[in-house]
């Protein structure tokens, strides 16, 4: 072998690489979610949850953020 062989890349690269990069000049969401919960549920927990999502018309994460919202609420003199 006298040479390197080229191999055929996964991806091309765009021709700017600054606007690939960059992120979009958006403001930060402010309901944006930081932390990740996962709990354990039976199937028959999973598929109560997701019929009362729809009928509701929202997500199960967004209703059982509404939820968690309502049991914890904010208290000021709590420590973050």
């Amino acid at each position: 072998m006298t040479g390197r062989r080229t191999l055929p890349g996964f991806a091309s690269r765009p021709a700017d690489p600054e606007r690939w990069v960059r992120a979009p000049d958006k403001p930060p969401a402010a309901n944006r979610f930081t932390a990740r919960l996962t709990i354990d549920v039976t199937p028959a927990l999973r598929a109560r949850l997701k019929v009362a999502a729809f009928q509701r018309g929202m997500t199960v994460a967004d209703m059982l953020r509404a939820l968690l919202a309502r049991e914890f609420p904010d208290n000021p003199g709590d420590v973050p």
